[in-house]
């Protein structure tokens, strides 16, 4: 094991891991389940930086020491007066120089056996960087195929509930991966926070065991999957749900359901297809949507833009789609959901057995 791997393997030791970086810095990526105690806000933290650039380090290293100051007393009266003399954290900031230092020192002079990372956020960015390289080389995944509808999300996540391991990409996105899949009131995450749940995820996984994984692109809403990780997930062996053109109809009217009680939210994502579609087409679907004709503009957006692009992608991408299992469906409700995960699940004990 690398020595920035028994690092952060070791995290269980601490009694608290302290993030004293500002809250942007701590918002956009930090270890997980870590907690935010800046020493510098973020308009402190401009404030020093502009200082220290348009005045002089000196009188920006006495600003920022007295708002430091401050900040860890505070910190110390609301957050930390309890703990007891046997109290272990480890805190870190950016590259763990003075932030995390000043912190780390105040805790030792009262007693507290506080330690300081070595290298602070950007070891454990390269720790994720490295780890996300190397770790899916070592799982089997077996991936949901599916033209759009057939309700492989919801598929990936009964295979769950039977104790089987799930990949569920979509929901650490907070994106359902298609050009409509934004999910209102829920913005996806940075690309490093991304990252840091997908490594979460991945280093929980028993090697000895498949996952099961929905079959996605490279990008998910804004988002990408590591090269490492779609490319080992391109290699596993398919699952086509093949479920017919009325069931996923159902099914979509009621997965996406919000896009029905509030149809502005259509116009931004259905305007990114106005490239593929032409002028005709794109009348007549906003048309469709005037008139709240829910069905016959699922129908159409299926038959023509998800399913041609499915089909060229998946032929293309995935070395498993070639030869998949076929799952057929007429039912998408959540008992028809979960029996596809069953026959899929009891499909693979069937090979082994």
């Amino acid at each position: 094991m690398q020595p920035e791997a028994q690092l952060f393997a070791d995290l269980a030791a601490y009694d608290e891991i302290i993030d004293v970086r500002s809250p942007a810095e701590f918002a956009e990526d930090h270890i997980p389940g870590a907690i935010n105690c800046p020493v510098l806000d973020d308009a402190q933290r401009i404030e020093v930086g502009t200082l220290y650039k348009q005045v002089s380090p000196f009188v920006a290293k006495k600003i920022g020491a007295a708002m430091v100051s401050e900040n860890i007393g505070r910190h110390l009266r609301e957050r930390f007066l309890d703990k007891a003399k046997d109290w272990k954290p480890l805190i870190y900031c950016w590259r763990g120089g003075n932030r995390s230092g000043s912190m780390t020192t105040v805790f030792r002079a009262i007693g507290w056996r506080a330690c300081q990372l070595e290298g602070g956020y950007k070891t454990w960015r390269s720790h994720v960087i490295a780890r996300l390289e190397c770790l899916p080389e070592h799982l089997n995944f077996h991936v949901i195929c599916g033209t759009t509808g057939s309700a492989k999300t919801r598929v990936l996540q009964a295979i769950g509930a039977l104790g089987e391991q799930i990949l569920d990409l979509e929901t650490l996105a907070s994106h359902k991966g298609s050009v409509l899949g934004v999910l209102p009131g829920q913005p996806q995450p940075g690309q490093k926070w991304f990252e840091t749940l997908l490594l979460q995820e991945l280093a929980g996984f028993d090697p000895a065991r498949p996952v099961y994984v929905e079959a996605e692109s490279r990008k998910i809403g804004r988002l990408h999957v590591p090269e490492a990780l779609i490319g080992r997930i391109r290699a596993g062996e398919c699952y086509g749900i093949d479920a017919t053109l009325a069931a996923r109809v159902a099914f979509l009217l009621t997965d996406y359901d919000y896009f029905l009680a509030q149809p502005d939210l259509l116009g931004e994502p259905l305007a990114a297809l106005k490239s593929l579609h032409s002028a005709e087409t794109m009348k007549r679907w906003h048309g469709m949507i005037a008139a709240a004709d829910w069905p016959a503009l699922v129908r159409e957006l299926l038959e023509q833009h998800y399913d041609p692009l499915y089909r060229r992608s998946q032929n293309s991408n995935f070395t498993g789609y070639r030869n998949p299992g076929a799952f057929p469906t007429d039912d998408l409700s959540a008992s028809g959901i979960a029996d596809l995960a069953a026959r899929i699940v009891h499909s693979r004990s069937a090979q082994i057995a």
